[in-house]
């Protein structure tokens, strides 16, 4: 009798435990992406997927059309359709039917950018309480915005790319704002305000990260100056440095998801490993990028800031992110005007350059006017006799100083030995020179860790650092 028991009871134990495998995984799943109060991209075709049983008829509705949108499940237990969206507005629920069915509520159409890189574009105002610092209190104050989304991914890595990751999307109050990128948020802050349409902004950072993480392995592998230069990498206990760990479980779970662009902040982790490959480093980064999204959107980045303890020549890796201009659909904001603390790696004035990297946005992807968004930038020296004249592209209107002279010029002879030069603004140039050079060959603008220039476009951006020289730079810095 016993033993009928005993068998009697294991025999209900596995029909419970089966019943409970067939209703738990008939469900429609979806990735954390997906959910209430997200927004997805205007006027364009924007996916939806998840996981259900193998040929599930799944159902898609929503109440902005009448149109039924329709997919069936595969044999991975996977199902993705593609659904037409208005203009922005909102908000809208979004119905999905198969076996059960899942509601999407409090859903905004308008322009979505995913932002991601290190500490810089990581750091929140929480950050700068911690630090004891109480800028931007107002203005996280006054933030509560129903436009403005936020969906925060969370430190991970994975060996290989993963198709879901951790977060959800969240309405912008001073409680969600305070933990939330600055960067970020001032960037989205002043397009909702000029677009006047919802925003969401998704964050992928993390602090200390080099950008080979963010890159998938293989395209790391695929080159042996990247693959060489990624051995260079110091390991941390506090971040990862293997290539692809970040990319595979915080990018690439997110690449269905529609999205205008994104922004970048990082590169101070790649001053001292291979610096002068980081131009091909990015730009295969942006490649991968694309290709995983299938859109060729636009992406804007931060030039990293001036430090002064730097250990090696960081002007190195500023000269390669202009370099990296050369892909296209890029830009690059110049920031060496914000820096509160030369001796910081993390300057606070996260508001200015979110605000530019808006500005960039409104004027290039947006075609907005009076929108000012690109630094004065080299185009071309000529030498007239002891004196270098330089040309700047992006200052039309002329070029300023702050300050009694023009700043951080250098220039040289045929024997490579930089000195100080007297500059002299002239329209859109810059007339250079030395009294003791009568033949002089190169000029170096700011090329240093902590140089600070002070010489700005008319409408109030920083020109960008140069070399107009070739020479080993690290040899030859004043």
């Amino acid at each position: 009798m016993n033993n009928f028991r005993i068998f009697f009871k294991a025999i209900v134990l596995s029909f419970a435990a089966l019943l409970f495998h067939i209703t738990s995984f008939a469900d429609i799943r979806l990735p954390a992406i997906l959910g209430d109060h997200m927004v997805l991209q205007q006027k364009s075709s924007v996916k939806l997927w998840g996981w259900c049983d193998g040929d599930e008829k799944i159902k898609v509705s929503t109440n902005w059309d009448t149109v039924t949108y329709r997919a069936i499940g595969s044999s991975q237990a996977k199902w993705v359709l593609e659904i037409q969206t208005p203009k922005s507005g909102g908000p809208y629920t979004i119905t999905i039917k198969g076996n059960n069915t899942v509601v999407l509520n409090d859903v905004l159409i308008g322009e979505v950018w995913a932002c991601s890189g290190q500490s810089n574009m990581e750091m929140s105002y929480n950050w700068l309480q911690n630090w004891g610092s109480n800028l931007y209190t107002e203005d996280i104050r006054n933030s509560t915005n129903n436009n403005i989304r936020f969906f925060q991914i969370p430190k991970l890595t994975a060996a290989y790319p993963q198709d879901d990751t951790k977060g959800k999307w969240v309405v912008c109050t001073p409680a969600e704002a305070k933990s939330f990128s600055l960067v970020a948020y001032f960037f989205g802050q002043k397009l909702q305000q000029q677009l006047s349409s919802p925003l969401g902004l998704i964050t992928a950072s993390w602090g200390g990260t080099p950008a080979e993480v963010w890159t998938p392995k293989d395209i790391i592998e695929s080159k042996a100056t990247l693959a060489d230069a990624a051995k260079k990498l110091s390991p941390s206990k506090w971040w990862t440095v293997t290539p692809g760990a970040a990319y595979n479980a915080m990018i690439s779970p997110i690449t269905n998801y529609n999205i205008a662009g994104a922004l970048w902040y990082q590169g101070e982790a790649n001053v001292s490993a291979a610096p002068s490959h980081y131009s091909d480093l990015l730009s295969s980064m942006i490649g991968s990028w694309r290709s995983a999204w299938k859109k060729d959107f636009p992406f804007y980045y931060v030039q990293i800031a001036p430090y002064a303890d730097y250990g090696s020549q960081s002007a190195l890796l500023r000269e390669q992110q202009t370099m990296a201009l050369s892909t296209p659909n890029t830009g690059m904001i110049v920031i060496h005007d914000l820096v509160d603390n030369i001796k910081d790696i993390h300057p606070r004035m996260k508001k200015e350059v979110g605000l530019r990297l808006a500005d960039y946005a409104l004027a290039e992807t947006y075609g907005r006017k009076n929108f000012p968004a690109k630094s004065p930038a080299f185009s071309k020296m000529k030498v007239e006799k002891s004196k270098i004249r330089i040309y700047f592209d992006n200052a039309e209107k002329g070029l300023v100083s702050k300050g009694p002279l023009p700043t951080e010029f250098y220039i040289a002879g045929e024997d490579k030995v930089f000195k100080p030069a007297i500059a002299k603004i002239e329209g859109s140039t810059v007339v250079v020179s030395h009294p003791g050079l009568k033949s002089p060959v190169a000029v170096r603008f700011g090329f240093s860790n902590s140089a600070m220039p002070n010489i700005f476009s008319k409408e109030g951006l920083p020109a960008n650092i140069f070399r107009t020289d070739n020479w080993d730079a690290i040899n030859t810095v004043p």
